[in-house]
């Protein structure tokens, strides 16, 4: 679906707040001292702003949406129709500034350690057959690191894990990223 209406509202909505537009992950992105705040992004069934330190934002009215359970800092609000953008004008400018003094105070959302997400156990036993992917695996930045054993960890049965595993090997040892 096109969001063009949406988006136009949106961008209407945040102009006014002193923030720069410009444009990142190919979404409109609204940033301060060229620090992200906030994201007008699309999706098949809404729209949606996304405050990039939406978890440390207060939500008087309860419109914060955390995407999935791995998103550590952003949340969202989801809207399905121009409608919901300006019946909730006055609330969304008023996000958009919390969100802008959050940026502006420099508090940063404590993020989990590498260390405390899931480790599964087929992909301690590759590791332990092949320590060139355990050195490599280190090697790797925190995001890479976690990224991985999210997409390893998120599989039901042992099976699909192994198999991702031999899959993102490679890549790896190769020092790169799940998505590079």
């Amino acid at each position: 679906m096109s969001w063009e209406a949406e988006f136009t509202a949106l961008r209407e909505i945040i102009s006014d707040c002193g923030l720069e537009e410009t444009v990142k992950w190919g979404q409109p992105c609204f940033t301060l001292d060229g620090r992200n705040v906030v994201l007008i992004h699309g999706f098949r069934e809404y729209c949606a702003l996304l405050f990039f330190k939406g978890a440390l934002m207060k939500d008087p009215k309860n419109i914060l949406f955390q995407q999935t359970v791995n998103v550590q800092a952003a949340r969202q609000i989801r809207f399905k129709a121009l409608d919901d953008i300006t019946r909730q004008e006055k609330t969304l400018k008023a996000y958009v500034k919390d969100a802008i003094a959050l940026e502006k105070s420099g508090v940063k959302v404590e993020m989990k350690k590498t260390v405390e997400f899931s480790f599964p156990e087929e992909l301690e036993r590759k590791m332990d057959e092949l320590p060139a992917l355990r050195n490599a695996f280190e090697q790797l930045t925190p995001g890479r690191q976690r990224a991985y054993l999210l997409h390893f960890s998120s599989a039901k049965q042992a099976k699909t894990r192994e198999s991702r595993i031999d899959k993102c090997a490679p890549r790896i040892l190769d020092g790169k990223g799940l998505d590079d």
